[in-house]
């Protein structure tokens, strides 16, 4: 059996006709730009997120981008975020002339650990960027807290998450404003990059919607400087088609968590948790293990695909040493970024395909048992 890490062609099998229709419908139309698929979109996603305002973008890293500017954030000030995240969401920030200021995580939940961003907070910081990773929700109640409290916005990271809930509010509708992917592998996911500004704030949405299209309303009359960040016209049709069949997918992606967490709970490592606050739609499904290269060249061998996300915490990236961080600043971070393995996750893959995957990983262990004790020692 071969498994690969995401099944996009499955996924595309089973929306085929739409799909095609919807792509065949802008070239038949001509509107490549701005076209009116995107502002459809816009309309819909935003009502899927229960806000007002959605800036269709040309991915995830440009969203939060964006959103950084349309705030007035730029040199001098500082934005907080998690230590454990995709290097987008710091170049998100520093791309602006601000400063990432990074914070440790939750062991259990692998996102930012809210009680340790009031030690972050200085004269400079303007906002707090939580990242909603693998698809899980940050626990946002206290982040919102400390940002009341210090005059601070929220901007959410959400470009694992489209469809998660937090005490069943959708993400991306729980702060100032929220920044989502749309790239290919995601659980919503264009034929090509994508993205989208959320937000309940109209001035902070008219202001995305000037920045992302070079700064103008109406054609060669510029208000700003801005940029080409729009979003593809046939990206936005086969999102469009996507959208209603989201929370299925999810809900598919939970049924494999869970039948990944039953199986895998004799064997010593360390499986998701899921916060009793989260509606967690698995994006990712990461566990934790060591010596996972020599366990991911058997999965190889099985004709598994794995992932690592992600090895390399972003202060010990080359990109960042100007930060001044260094090893030791960021603990559980650096810990599991030792650990950390993603094991295939997608709505297709269904029960016997997840029992493969776990039967190949007990035939591991059990062709090492010198790894299955170090497991065990390290899990007490």
């Amino acid at each position: 059996m071969n498994i690969p890490f995401v099944d996009l062609q499955s996924q595309y099998q089973s929306i085929k006709a739409e799909a095609d229709a919807a792509v065949l419908a802008v070239m038949q139309r001509g509107d490549f730009v701005l076209g009116g698929a995107v502002v459809e979109f816009e309309r819909a996603f935003a009502e899927y997120c229960g806000a007002k305002y959605c800036v269709g973008v040309d991915s995830g890293y440009s969203a939060l981008e964006l959103i950084v500017r349309a705030y007035g954030i730029g040199p001098g000030d500082e934005v907080i975020t998690a230590a454990n995240t995709f290097i987008a969401t710091t170049l998100a920030i520093s791309n602006t002339g601000a400063t990432p200021v990074l914070v440790d995580i939750d062991p259990q939940t692998y996102n930012i650990d809210p009680t340790k961003i009031a030690a972050a907070i200085t004269p400079r910081t303007k906002a707090i960027m939580p990242v909603h990773l693998y698809g899980q929700p940050v626990d946002m109640d206290p982040i919102l807290a400390i940002a009341r409290k210090h005059g601070l916005r929220v901007f959410e990271d959400a470009a694992q998450a489209a469809g998660a809930r937090y005490k069943g509010r959708m993400v991306g509708n729980l702060g100032d404003a929220a920044g989502f992917s749309f790239y290919p592998g995601k659980n919503l996911g264009a034929y090509g990059d994508g993205g989208a500004v959320v937000t309940n704030d109209a001035e902070i949405a008219e202001k995305v919607r000037l920045l992302r299209n070079i700064g103008q309303k109406v054609k060669y009359y510029h208000e700003v400087k801005g940029f080409n960040h729009r979003l593809d016209t046939m990206q936005a049709a086969v999102l469009l088609v996507k959208l209603p069949h989201l929370d299925g997918w999810n809900a598919q992606r939970r049924r494999a968590a869970a039948t990944y967490r039953e199986l895998l709970a004799d064997l010593p490592f360390a499986t998701p948790a899921t916060a009793d606050y989260a509606e967690h739609i698995f994006h990712l499904y990461v566990v934790r293990v060591n010596n996972r290269e020599a366990l991911m060249d058997h999965l190889k061998e099985r004709g598994i695909a794995s992932g690592l996300h992600y090895p390399i915490p972003i202060h010990l990236q080359p990109a960042y040493g100007e930060l001044g961080y260094k090893q030791g600043d960021f603990p559980i971070t650096e810990a599991y970024a030792e650990t950390i393995l993603s094991l295939p996750i997608f709505p297709e893959l269904d029960d016997d395909k997840v029992a493969y995957v776990v039967e190949a990983i007990r035939d591991f262990f059990q062709s090492h048992p010198d790894e299955m004790l170090a497991q065990a020692v390290a899990a007490d």
